[in-house]
């Protein structure tokens, strides 16, 4: 586990109407130091709210453990109704590993939060998902099955006996499932009728297990069993999708609910298409869907990407643009606004003094540069022209995309825009990584040296800070250098009438990699590893004799083309 590893804990509470309940949980949760809560997401037919929190696996397990007291204390089970299928005030809370820790690592941090609830709480704990330690545990339907209506009657049985907690049925809490899982994206598909029926129609066309066979009538007809008396099923067509359909009242509209287990597997816009095939099929319409809780930036930006290229267009927009397009497409904002920079895990949990620079106007920057300041300097410069560079090369790489009489080039072109665009982003972020590692180095030469363990604390920050330093401008190198392939091409096959567009990429990406090789080699100069130092110093030279090559050969070329 690294130290800066971060997890995410969705908790979902049986209730979704008392706005006083709903916000005394939130507070739970915010009074943990170090903990960021990035979303709350209530439904009033549901009777159930979910909460998306993120930070350090010790900050999550105390944040989510205060959440589901809270909830035990103010939540009666005894007097809950609603759509969602629920077996407890928390009913089910997941630990998802984000960053800088494994699985594995993140199953132990679920089975010390279990424990935890257990003793402390007297509330019955079963571990499910990758946390499960009965196979017939690891699917949290499986552990709901007969809800909390049914619950004391399933802990007699001995299959059933709780992991953690209590062996006794809580009346008042019920029970908690409690593991670790990968990022599940809860999303519902709104269609235009009321009826139950159909929606479910729909959900077991789509859901992985599908739909048992019966002879006959689809519904009344007899069950048709394998040779272990066990019922037949016919598959749905989307893997890794649980799903069933439901009526909601405040939206007067029937919705298929999904949770997309794995989002690589299964992508939302496939989700989403394969629900229009069938909703279709059946004389419904999709009308639009929503986002329960927060999704990866991927999925949008990939769902974007699809629909992009299904107009016909080049799929190498910005991140902005790719987001627009797959909000109007899913039809995202349909029953509410989505708001990216509370939908969108990366936008919820960025520090706005990771983006000072780049959020500037150009205005604002070359000023905030010509202070009187050391930083920014040459290093963001560096990285700001090579993602003037790549932005160049995506430029013409989208306008030969849209070039009439070349539609068979769209593929090609398109690969390259999109290349381009994620070069682009990587060095923009650059920019303010520079200002701050220069940052970094300026508190630790400020560390005090009074005394030899000062001394030699201090030298250690100035070692680490001035690694990251040189790491950076090497980042901006390579990313420039990345940037060559792109805006090579364009130049030779791209729209002819950006040849020099593209020349200019070149230029700046030459431009950037000179600019972040001076930086690797002044803030080397007091770096102590020299042997680590002299691998980067010899590979960024042979980037920038190629890229002083490529310039070369296009200013012959154009030399020629002008006499």
């Amino acid at each position: 586990m690294h130290e800066s590893s971060i997890i995410e804990c969705v908790p979902n509470f049986s209730e979704g109407r008392d706005s006083s309940k709903i916000n005394a949980i939130a507070e739970a949760i915010r009074g943990v130091e170090g903990v960021q809560l990035l979303d709350i997401d209530p439904g009033k037919a549901t009777n159930r709210t979910v909460m998306t929190f993120v930070g350090s696996p010790e900050k999550v397990v105390e944040a989510a453990f205060a959440a589901i007291r809270c909830a035990s204390q103010i939540i009666d089970m005894r007097f809950h109704q609603g759509e969602h299928p629920r077996i407890g005030a928390t009913d089910v809370c997941p630990l998802i590993p984000i960053s800088g820790i494994s699985m594995q690592e993140t199953v132990e941090y679920a089975k010390k939060l279990a424990q935890r609830v257990g003793e402390e709480l007297g509330i019955p704990v079963y571990l499910y998902a990758y946390a499960a330690q009965k196979p017939n545990r690891e699917n949290l339907a499986t552990i709901r099955a007969g809800e909390y209506e049914g619950l004391a009657q399933k802990m007699r049985d001995p299959e059933w006996i709780p992991d953690f907690g209590p062996t006794e049925f809580n009346p008042r809490a019920g029970a908690t499932v409690i593991g670790a899982r990968d990022l599940l994206v809860a999303y519902n598909i709104n269609l235009n009728t009321r009826s139950v029926r159909r929606a479910n129609s729909v959900a077991f066309d789509l859901r992985e297990q599908g739909r048992i066979l019966r002879k006959g009538h689809p519904v009344l007809g007899e069950i048709v069993r394998d040779e272990k008396g066990e019922p037949v099923r016919l598959p749905g067509v989307l893997k890794a999708v649980k799903a069933i359909g439901w009526y909601i009242e405040e939206y007067g509209i029937a919705q298929v609910s999904m949770n997309l287990t794995n989002i690589r597997v299964t992508p939302i816009h496939v989700a989403f298409e394969e629900a229009c095939k069938s909703a279709s099929a059946r004389g419904l319409r999709v009308t639009g869907s929503e986002l329960v809780g927060m999704v990866p930036l991927e999925a949008i930006l990939e769902a974007g990407r699809y629909f992009l290229k299904k107009q016909g267009l080049s799929a190498g927009a910005s991140d902005e643009e790719l987001i627009h397009i797959a909000v109007k497409s899913l039809g995202l904002d349909e029953l509410a606004p989505f708001d990216p920079q509370k939908k969108i895990i990366e936008y919820a949990i960025a520090k706005p003094e990771e983006h000072k620079l780049v959020n500037m106007s150009l205005k604002q920057f070359a000023d905030e540069t010509a202070r009187e300041t050391p930083a920014p300097g040459g290093g963001s410069i560096s990285a700001y022209v090579g993602a003037l560079g790549a932005a160049l090369g995506t430029m013409v790489a989208n306008l030969s995309a849209s070039k009439r009489g070349w539609e068979e080039k769209l593929d090609f072109f398109s690969k390259w825009a999109v290349q381009g665009q994620q070069i682009k982003k990587s060095l923009v972020a650059l920019v303010d990584q520079d200002t701050m590692a220069f940052n970094q180095i300026m508190q630790a030469y400020a560390l005090p040296k009074n005394t030899d363990v000062e001394k030699e604390v201090r030298q250690k920050k100035i070692q680490e800070a001035t690694r990251i330093a040189i790491e950076i401008p090497y980042n901006t190198l390579k990313q420039a250098y990345n940037s060559l392939s792109l805006l090579k091409s364009m130049f030779y096959e791209g729209n002819p009438n950006s040849i020099t567009d593209a020349a200019v990429g070149i230029l700046c990406a030459r431009t950037a990699m000179e600019g972040a090789y001076f930086n690797i080699r002044i803030n080397g100069e007091n770096y102590e590893d020299k042997n680590w130092l002299n691998e980067i110093i010899v590979e960024a030279s042979g980037m920038i004799e190629e890229a002083q090559k490529l310039e070369n050969e296009i200013k012959n070329f154009l030399a020629q083309r002008w006499g």
